[in-house]
């Protein structure tokens, strides 16, 4: 099947498409994960973007339903080098591609666009299948809306309030696009989760006497989630407040603090994050903007920064119960030793009821 990949500067590739005929549009952003391509497609906070794979080879594996992060795909299109034909498992990843409505591109010079967004920061996009039509590609790309303007949460947020019962502390889950793999984490540890859909004002959520609120991850720009800021800046102080990725953007967006979009974003498993007691983690992050520190008000503390570009990935705020950081300590792909004590310390983190 024919394929083309348009960028807004203008940039023209064909390869050739797998999944089904159509047309996508967005944020192109690279992720450089080896394997965990399941993982990576169905995370909801790559909704609305293209998502490129730098590692060369994707789909030597299968499609196992079972790996998702979520539902289903969120990623807007896939973009890969080269796709395994003949893989370990069925379906192969352009069957699942095809039975699911799906769409991506492949023989794509992947290293070449890499070192482009590298340079140039990430770019809007459009992948048309079934077709070779690279200026209108372009077109497309060139009036497919900014990422900064999308309200993307509301399409990946849970439809109604949901319970996951555990033995242990109550924990109220602000949902933004969440992993699973969050979830799990937190109740294999014995929390129980009532998870609530964005736009859950702070009353309704207090109504529950939880212990604590956690906000997730989830796709787009924070400032475009003014819901999510005004229920975290109304909970704030009353009980304690944690989060991961965009629930980290979001808890620094409603203490008043600044965010800023990173060239390329950080999207892998091998993100190393220095904290301030000295030791190093590597880490798995799926993250397009970055807390800055300076704007954090009194009483933040920045707990630590990406060794890459020293970028913020987490603060604390002790007085206020407040700890956040941008990666991903849940992944399976980051070592025993910084998963646990991220979670387990954010966990004693929270009063006994």
């Amino acid at each position: 099947m024919k394929a083309v990949l348009g960028l807004e500067d203008g940039t023209i590739i064909t390869g050739s498409g797998f999944g089904v005929e159509g047309v996508t549009t967005g944020e192109m952003v690279v992720t450089l994960v080896s394997n965990g391509y399941m993982e990576a497609l169905s995370d909801p906070s790559v909704a609305g973007q293209l998502l490129m794979f730098g590692y060369p080879l994707v789909g030597n594996y299968g499609a196992n339903p079972d790996q998702l992060q979520s539902s289903k795909v969120h990623a807007a299109g896939a973009v890969v080098r080269e796709l395994c034909e003949f893989p370990k498992h069925e379906p192969t990843l352009a069957q699942y591609f095809e039975e699911n409505g799906l769409i991506g591109i492949e023989g794509v010079d992947t290293r070449m666009l890499t070192i482009k967004l590298r340079e140039h920061g990430v770019m809007r996009a459009a992948l048309l299948t079934g077709s070779d039509d690279g200026h209108e590609a372009v077109r497309l790309a060139q009036h497919a809306p900014v990422q900064e303007t999308r309200e993307l949460i509301q399409n990946v947020t849970c439809k109604e309030t949901y319970h996951i019962p555990g033995p242990g502390k109550k924990i109220a889950v602000l949902d933004l696009g969440c992993r699973r793999s969050i979830l799990q984490s937190l109740n294999n540890r014995g929390a129980d989760l009532t998870v609530y859909p964005y736009g859950t004002p702070a009353d309704v959520i207090l109504a529950g006497k939880p212990q604590a609120l956690f906000v997730t991850n989830g796709p787009g720009y924070p400032f475009a989630a003014p819901k999510a800021i005004a229920t975290v800046k109304d909970i704030l102080g009353t009980i304690p407040v944690q989060g991961v990725c965009m629930g980290t953007e979001i808890i620094a967006c409603a203490l008043g603090g600044e965010v800023e979009k990173l060239k390329l974003g950080h999207r892998g498993a091998s993100q190393p994050v220095k904290f301030s007691d000295g030791s190093v983690a590597v880490t798995f992050q799926s993250h397009g903007y970055a807390v800055l520190g300076d704007s954090l008000p009194e009483g933040c503390q920045v707990s630590c920064v990406n060794l890459n570009d020293n970028s913020v990935e987490g603060f604390v705020n002790n007085d206020l119960g407040v700890y956040c950081v941008q990666f991903h300590p849940e992944h399976d792909a980051v070592h025993d030793g910084a998963e646990k004590p991220i979670y387990d310390i954010m966990y004693r983190g929270i009063p006994d009821a």
